[in-house]
């Protein structure tokens, strides 16, 4: 009969311990952070990256292609806004494209004379509230 003190170390054990060993090839390009402090405590640094993160978001807008005069629309893409560019995904992820503004995606999506494009920006307060889009 053998144990586990006879077989050796199984191969998750070996993996453990090769991956506590190597390092990764660009952590020649990143200084080492070990024993450097901390700069403050886990729920400070949580709030001031939340505080970041709100505060460098880009603007979310889609691309609007109407039809006739207010006959009928459609997103057919979604961007975002960005201090430097904008980044633009179309609806059926047949198109995408790093701009240097939203308004100059406008130009791709208008089609002949009949179908416009309009850029409407994201506003959260005028999305339908869960549930209510079912109540008759």
């Amino acid at each position: 009969m053998t144990t586990a003190l006879t077989r050796g170390p199984q191969p998750h054990q070996l993996n453990d311990d090769h991956q506590r060993r190597r390092t990764h090839p660009l952590d020649a390009l990143v200084p080492d952070p070990a024993g450097l402090p901390a700069v403050c405590d886990e729920l400070e640094f949580a709030a001031i990256l939340e505080e970041m993160v709100a505060d460098e978001a880009p603007r979310l807008f889609a691309v609007v292609q109407e039809y006739g005069e207010r006959v009928d629309g459609r997103i057919a893409a979604w961007g975002l806004a960005f201090d430097d560019h904008t980044e633009v995904v179309s609806v059926g992820r047949t198109q995408r494209m790093c701009l240097q503004a939203p308004e100059n995606a406008l130009g791709l999506f208008r089609v002949g004379s009949q179908i416009r494009a309009r850029l409407v920006w994201f506003n959260a307060e005028a999305a339908t509230p869960a549930g209510d889009d079912e109540a008759a």
